[in-house]
């Protein structure tokens, strides 16, 4: 199970680390791809406090949300309709929603760990 968080350490290093440029036209799809890959790693954190975290859940649906989104965006600008924003709004959203539940888990088990000490 340690290999998962490894991975995305040395994959990370290596994306910031290669000289890799982008076409500006791809800015936009990567950055959905970005938030959709965000959604799924707090969706994770929050799976994990609720102990419902399966690797192979976590990792196809980061894979299928990510392309899922930047396929969206581009099926948006071939139709002519910003789709983008649409789904940048939906993402944004699932990620305010797992923040708020993870920060509540967090604080419960505080105020719980402070009862048992007083």
């Amino acid at each position: 199970m340690i290999w998962l968080p490894l991975l995305g350490l040395v994959v990370g290093f290596l994306v910031y680390w290669l000289p890799v440029e982008l076409p500006a036209v791809y800015a936009g799809y990567l950055g959905l791809a970005a938030l959709a890959g965000l959604d799924t790693v707090f969706g994770g954190i929050r799976a994990g406090l609720e102990g419902k975290f399966h690797d192979d859940i976590f990792i196809s649906g980061f894979v299928v949300n990510t392309f899922l989104a930047a396929f969206l965006a581009y099926l948006g600008d071939l139709i002519g309709v910003n789709l983008y924003l649409a789904a940048a709004v939906v993402l944004g959203g699932r990620i305010f929603l797992n923040l708020s539940l993870i920060r509540r888990y967090w604080l419960t088990q505080t105020s719980m760990y402070r009862r048992r000490e007083s």
